[in-house]
């Protein structure tokens, strides 16, 4: 555990499986709708569409990544597409929302899917008044995550210092570009990390920033946050 997080000015959250328990498997809708996407597009099986989706999340970043470089597919009818899920499987957590809230500084979100998917997905979980500016893919240009130009692009928008933010994010591999950009990095993951650009490491969200409220200190002396 860090000694402190009292120098950050900005939280950046990212979305998917991170503002949302992993358990939930909101995804596995997206990817079932970017199977179908994909095999109409190239006319191939879905068999055959879903191991190129797993190809290209894993070489690019992003399905979507994959498919504009070597298939040359627009993006926004894609992402209209894929995004046009059940929202309702996701509850409301006013505990998250009121530990965020209390969060000194900047709230944002960092998500490789769309700005329009992202505010669904928080208003579904009590979410949208405490994280009121959000960054989507089409904010890099559509270029992904984890790769570092993606990260300075928005972050250099977004007028976000990396030497006084921290990432949150559910893929280790996502962490490595803020973190050599001077951020501190957190992991919400049921897996270990792996690499020594992971700051802190943790399976709840929740419970990370309960630990994180306990370093924070107020202007005027004593701990002020407590996580209640």
């Amino acid at each position: 555990m860090p000694a402190s997080f009292d120098h950050i000015t900005t939280w950046v959250f990212d979305l998917d499986n991170t503002l949302y328990p992993p358990q939930i498997r909101l995804f596995d809708q997206i990817e079932a709708r970017m199977r179908r996407y994909v095999s109409r597009f190239l006319d191939i099986s879905l068999a055959q569409a879903d191991e190129l989706r797993a190809q290209y999340w894993k070489s690019h970043g992003t399905t979507l990544a994959g498919m504009m470089e070597h298939h040359a597919m627009p993006p926004d009818a894609f992402m209209d597409d894929v995004h046009n899920i059940d929202f309702s499987v996701l509850p409301p957590d006013p505990e998250l929302a009121a530990l965020i809230s209390a969060l000194p500084g900047r709230k944002l979100v960092y998500t490789n899917g769309s700005r329009p998917y992202a505010q669904n997905v928080l208003a579904a979980r009590g979410l949208h008044t405490c994280l009121t500016e959000v960054y989507g893919i089409e904010h890099a240009d559509f270029i992904p995550k984890p790769r570092p130009d993606a990260f300075a692009k928005v972050f250099t928008d977004a007028g976000i210092s990396a030497e006084a933010a921290v990432m949150f994010e559910d893929e280790e591999r996502n962490l490595q570009a803020p973190k050599s950009m001077g951020a501190m990095t957190v992991l919400v993951s049921p897996n270990a990390p792996t690499a020594d650009y992971v700051d802190l490491h943790g399976t709840d969200l929740i419970a990370l920033l309960q630990q994180i409220a306990a370093t924070l200190s107020p202007p005027g002396g004593d701990r002020a946050m407590s996580g209640t």
